[in-house]
């Protein structure tokens, strides 16, 4: 069976118990957002104790804290009410495996998926590539804590972000299921006392 079967006859299953949540509220009901990874070993709901309709959770590589989730982040508070947010990057992500630069040569070389070796990403397909990829910027990970406090950071900073948001840095193990909570970061990512609507 292709996965598009087994989508749609998951769907099919799924619609047919979907019973009142046709009904839920546009705003999340836990008013929170969570900025993570868009890796397939993280569930979200399960982690975090989530039911559909309680939580936005915006996902990209890395979990990063890129323009566009920034706009989504400022979307969630300022037309659904969200008033607290968590940034939750992880162990082993590929964003630690590789560069911008690794990256740019790899698309530059082919547009063909390339493989993980010992000794890194190797590109193993035909050209021709495209230079494209040197105008992104990749958002790599070389220090996974440190990425945590700088997505923070980078949010709390934002000045299109109320400083009465609380925003909260924490690391996810793939390994245990856990979830760890980067002080640091939460520390920069507090709510200011007395911060009203800014």
């Amino acid at each position: 069976m292709s996965e598009r079967n087994a989508i749609l006859e998951a769907n099919q299953r799924y619609s047919q118990s979907f019973g009142r949540k046709g009904e839920l509220p546009l705003p999340p009901a836990r008013r929170i957002a969570i900025l993570t990874c868009m890796d397939a070993r993280l569930d979200p709901a399960a982690y975090a104790g989530l039911q559909e309709g309680d939580a936005h959770v915006i996902r990209n590589a890395g979990g990063r804290a890129s323009d566009d989730a920034i706009r989504s982040l400022v979307i969630s508070y300022k037309l659904l009410g969200t008033q607290e947010w968590y940034v939750i990057h992880h162990t082993n992500c590929g964003m630690e495996f590789f560069t911008d630069d690794t990256m740019r040569s790899l698309l530059a070389s082919s547009l063909e998926t390339a493989v993980l070796g010992a000794d890194g990403f190797e590109d193993v397909g035909k050209g021709p590539g495209s230079k494209a990829g040197a105008f992104v910027n990749w958002l790599t990970i070389s220090d996974l804590r440190q990425s945590v406090i700088d997505d923070v950071r980078r949010i709390r900073e934002h000045p299109l972000v109320p400083a009465r948001i609380p925003i909260h840095g924490f690391i996810y193990e793939v390994e245990t299921g856990k979830l760890l909570e980067i002080e640091e970061a939460s520390i920069i990512g507090a709510a200011r006392e007395g911060a009203g609507s800014d």
